[in-house]
């Protein structure tokens, strides 16, 4: 009877720990929710809202040989900055792979430069860390521009 008892416990408690360790993982679903969040402030630039999908402490590595924007704050200052000129973006994006608690995805962008009318077309690959409660805390991207 105790030794039942005993691997009754034992099996609880492994599919306890399997099942936390699963709820951490990042899902296709939970990144394609993320991307149109990430899409949607872009389209509307909103620093505030982008900041949101991101942990306090995240990184944002937009340039590979450039240091990384530190941060919520750090974050939402670079968005500020650089959408102020896009107007009329549209974002779309795709999903390549989930693993774990990072996620790759291929995505596109375009938008009129305010100040020159020019229209720009990105085209790019982000890879992505997300914490358990689904924020990014990690985001390196790869993009070109459309010339």
């Amino acid at each position: 009877m105790r030794a039942r008892i005993l691997r009754s416990l034992l099996v609880a408690g492994m599919l306890a720990a399997a099942g936390a360790a699963h709820a951490k993982d990042l899902t296709t679903p939970a990144l394609e929710a993320w991307l149109q969040k990430y899409g949607a402030a872009w389209e509307a630039r909103d620093p505030a809202a982008a900041g949101k999908l991101f942990t306090p402490d995240a990184t944002y590595h937009e340039m590979p040989f450039d240091a990384p924007k530190q941060g919520r704050a750090g974050i939402e200052e670079y968005w500020r900055n650089v959408t102020a000129e896009h107007r009329d973006v549209e974002f779309g994006s795709k999903v390549i792979s989930v693993t774990g608690n990072t996620g790759v995805a291929h995505w596109h962008a375009s938008f009129k430069v305010a100040s020159t009318g020019a229209l720009l077309e990105l085209d790019g690959v982000f890879v992505l860390e997300f914490d358990e409660k689904g924020q990014c805390k990690s985001l390196r991207e790869w993009w070109h521009l459309k010339t």
